[in-house]
């Protein structure tokens, strides 16, 4: 099965209103003819402006988070109700630094999951484990845990997207190698495979994160299981159009 990739860019807490305008309007044209699904995630505030500078564009936008319930008293908490008035289409969920920070749970990330597909938003849900549990050979087990739990009852899992992020290569500039991340996404998909059966697992986009860079791209796609790059530092400058356009290279 074909699997289209997807590329999106987390800015994490980086870019003010203006940052970002300048940043997206250099970047649409050299992503115009991207073969990848194309998403930028920024910050809150600028959601609004990143919406309407990408309107009839091929480029997609994605919130970093977003609370499971449509309303109430949650002080600080956004709604995906209220991401989707925007014109927000994506949300980055479970990422290893809202469970590190922000006591994100299997449980939380399940609910918010399950949330954004019902407002017909592509939750891109994240799972990956630690140096410590890497070293202690626990890896695969957290993983899989993490998929068991924070992608059980799924109504259409094709529709998720899953991004694997060992921990210990986010914001490092430390990487997996190519055997290393193709491996855990193996895992992912013979985990959801499991749950959902072959179809669905061959459907589901895998995409591999931590201290993705144009340098290694090209090398990270080539592998099998991985069908994209959740890329952080390296979203922040217009040289993120040689990560999306890296079968262009």
């Amino acid at each position: 099965m074909s699997r289209t990739p997807i590329i999106a860019g987390n800015w994490k807490m980086n870019k003010d209103v203006k940052a970002a305008n300048e940043l997206i309007t250099a970047l649409i044209p050299l992503v115009k003819d991207a073969t990848c699904e194309c998403v930028f995630c920024p910050p809150y505030i600028d959601l609004p402006e990143a919406v309407h500078l990408t309107k009839d564009t091929n480029i997609g936008i994605g919130a970093q988070n977003m609370h499971w319930e449509d309303h109430g008293a949650f002080t600080g908490e956004i709604a995906g109700e209220m991401l989707k008035a925007l014109g927000v289409k994506y949300v980055i969920i479970g990422h290893s630094e809202r469970r590190q920070y922000f006591a994100e749970t299997d449980e939380t990330v399940n609910m918010k999951t399950k949330k954004a597909l019902e407002l017909d938003m592509t939750p891109i849900t994240c799972c990956g484990e630690t140096l410590e549990e890497r070293e202690s050979g626990k890896a695969q087990e957290i993983v899989v845990n993490q998929i068991k739990n924070g992608l059980k009852d799924i109504k259409d899992i094709t529709k998720v997207v899953v991004a694997y992020e060992p921990i210990w290569a986010i914001g490092t500039g430390k990487t997996a190698s190519n055997a290393e991340a193709n491996e855990a996404c193996g895992w992912v998909r013979k985990t959801i495979q499991e749950m959902y059966g072959e179809d669905a697992a061959e459907a589901v986009r895998i995409q591999y994160g931590g201290s993705v860079k144009p340098s290694n791209i090209v090398e990270l796609m080539e592998e099998p299981e991985i069908d994209g790059a959740l890329v952080g530092g390296a979203s922040l400058t217009a040289d993120f159009a040689q990560i999306v356009n890296y079968d262009k290279k």
